[in-house]
């Protein structure tokens, strides 16, 4: 048996516990589900705001090609 102080504490935790998930289930009773062209429609917008893109190509107009792997290069100190 739990005696004093320790079935007390015991008692406060399962009490903290279940009001913890009542309330979880009410807050999850409450919600609306999101209709599916809403999902759609924040994902295309998300694809639509992306700049990587035009990253995508190494050989691009502009962009200077990477060096190749060989001696390292010294370097002042």
């Amino acid at each position: 048996m739990v005696s004093g102080d320790a079935g007390l504490a015991a008692g406060v935790v399962v009490l903290a516990a279940a009001v913890a998930m009542g309330a979880a289930v009410l807050a999850a009773s409450l919600v609306r589900p999101v209709p599916p062209h809403r999902i759609r429609t924040a994902i295309r917008d998300r694809e639509q705001r992306t700049a990587f893109l035009p990253q995508r190509d190494p050989d691009a107009s502009g962009r200077s090609r990477p060096r190749a792997p060989g001696r390292p290069v010294p370097t002042a100190a």
